[in-house]
């Protein structure tokens, strides 16, 4: 009985099901709002600014929002191109994706997510460091 008992306890307590990181982060909404945030601050940011002087913005924000959506378990597929092909012109140093995800991280900061969420989204983000550093 007592088996029972802590079975039925644990069904009650237990979520329906596991929050996905795309539900974490607030969904599309947010996710997009962390996009473009995070694009306005590099490219006004003085050590990477440069970098995308030449870029359509509106473009680098709709893609990186659809990118992290797809990651994160959400409902959208990335239609961009191969990341080495779209970063090989720009140079990217270790610096400079340094750089960058610090401007995501002051982006998800002022969206309030929590570090645990942001730290797995970052680690998510992490592989492609290959792909955009080129020197």
């Amino acid at each position: 009985m007592a088996i029972q008992i802590a079975l039925s306890l644990l069904l009650i307590a237990a979520p329906a099901h596991a929050e996905t990181l795309f539900e974490r982060l607030g969904g599309m909404d947010t996710i997009t709002r962390i996009s473009d945030r995070t694009i306005d601050i590099a490219a006004a940011d003085p050590l990477i600014g440069p970098h995308w002087e030449e870029s359509n913005l509106v473009r680098v924000k709709a893609k990186l929002a659809e990118q992290i959506c797809e990651l994160a378990g959400g409902p959208c597929k990335y239609t961009g191109n191969d990341m080495v092909q779209v970063h090989k012109p720009f140079k990217f140093t270790n610096a400079d994706f340094n750089r960058l995800v610090e401007n995501l991280q002051q982006a998800m900061d002022e969206s309030d997510i929590d570090h645990a969420t942001q730290n797995r989204l970052l680690a998510l983000l992490a592989p492609m460091q290959r792909e955009i550093v080129t020197r």
